[in-house]
């Protein structure tokens, strides 16, 4: 189910990772942004009363609708973001940039050792490793950081109303209000990302109806409030129903030998053993352990890093179908436990650029008076706003696209 989570976020992770940390535009600010405002709008409040009789009949008491959208509203805001995507093809090179920055990685620790005690509670019921639910919820909300402030009722029932994916989201709404009937949290309290993904692991309400926990037994499944407890536990919950083994890695970086021609892919699966037959070694030239039926990916084609992927590998495509994601969780986990940065090397971009060759651009364009907002070698959209400064400066063509010929200039 939660991979119909990722037709609300698109595939990468809405709040976290929406911008880049350093050479992109930075993560999205806690406080609410005053384009998601209500406004007056006289055909959403007739929407919301024909939707009333239609989420009577689905159970939802008249008091729990009363009580949701006393101060529910339309947000015209979410309805800009919806329609004004912004469809970043991100290599792995550049999604691993951010999902396993240093900055990432050192707050990961903190709130991996803040958190010890309960990620080992976790564990031990459900089966899933600490290291990987710590990284979901890195991935998700930046440990918390950045949970989304969007009153949830306003922003599903304005992506209802709107109709371009209107039953989704009235589905959507409806689970969001049965939330709120079993008192797990309060109208005022439910809030989350622009497209309604909610608390520290980013659930969408359906989601939540099904696998949220109340791990303390509380009484309530809280995954909004700062103790992470019911959410990290309800993401362990959702692996292991997906079918999560415990002991065994998402995947192992691992060596091609030359000449090799696959197959690769998720489509079809091998023993390690027979992976080894064709030469594949794990990155100390040693054969991998036999952790089941694996598949080798190879993201970037055959002279980039390459991996052996496991059933685990497919149980995180449940939470987020995008093979970047499950990568990136994985090696934010592995780096977690203290494992290695990828070791393979990454072929140069498109534009023949390596990544140290995005870094000294941005070094050098902030030097000369065009901030980047860091060099991270990711060329987010602080970046292209500084490339696209520079060329207008220099009497070109503001395409935002960095190049060879103008790190030679800058040189």
């Amino acid at each position: 189910m939660q991979a119909t989570r990722r037709a609300v976020l698109f595939g990468i992770s809405a709040t976290a990772l929406a911008a880049c940390s350093g050479g992109g535009s930075g993560f999205a600010p806690r406080a609410a942004e005053p384009a998601m405002r209500a406004v007056p709008n006289a055909a959403y409040d007739a929407w919301v009363a024909g939707f009333r009789g239609r989420a009577a009949a689905s159970g939802i008491a008249a008091s729990t609708l009363d009580s949701a959208f006393r101060s529910a509203g339309f947000l015209p805001g979410v309805i800009e973001r919806d329609r004004n995507q912004t469809e970043f093809t991100r290599t792995l090179e550049d999604y691993l940039a951010i999902a396993a920055s240093d900055e990432r990685v050192g707050k990961g620790r903190a709130a991996y050792a803040r958190q010890r005690g309960v990620l080992a509670e976790i564990e031990a019921r459900y089966g899933v490793e600490s290291q990987v639910v710590c990284a979901v919820w890195g991935l998700e909300s930046f440990y918390g950081e950045r949970r989304g402030t969007v009153p949830v009722i306003s922003a599903l029932s304005t992506l209802a109303f709107e109709g371009r994916r209107g039953a989704f989201f009235e589905s959507q709404l409806i689970a969001a209000l049965k939330i709120l009937q079993n008192g797990d949290v309060s109208p005022q309290g439910m809030t989350g990302s622009w497209a309604g993904a909610m608390g520290h692991t980013q659930f969408i309400p359906t989601s939540y109806l099904a696998y949220a926990v109340d791990f303390r037994g509380d009484g309530r499944r809280d995954i909004w409030s700062e103790d992470p407890t019911d959410a990290l536990a309800s993401t362990a919950a959702y692996l292991a129903r997906s079918g999560w083994t415990h002991g065994q890695p998402w995947g192992v970086e691992v060596r091609l030998p030359q000449g090799f021609s696959g197959p690769l892919g998720r489509s079809t699966t091998r023993s390690p053993s027979d992976w080894a037959a064709a030469g594949v070694r794990d990155m100390d030239g040693k054969v991998v352990p036999n952790h089941g039926p694996a598949s080798i990916l190879a993201p970037m084609g055959l002279s980039g890093p390459a991996f052996m992927v496991f059933r685990n590998f497919t149980v995180i495509t449940r939470y987020n179908n995008a093979e970047n994601y499950v990568i990136g969780v994985g090696h934010l986990s592995d780096l977690l436990r203290g494992g290695p940065a990828i070791r393979g090397s990454f072929p140069p971009d498109a534009r023949g650029m390596t990544k140290p060759d995005r870094q000294d651009l941005q070094r050098r364009l902030t030097a000369a008076g065009f901030d980047t907002g860091g060099s991270d070698g990711v060329i987010g959209p602080k970046s292209r706003e500084a490339i696209s400064a520079w060329q207008r400066a220099n009497g070109m063509t503001p395409t935002g696209e960095p190049s060879l010929e103008m790190l030679a200039r800058l040189r």
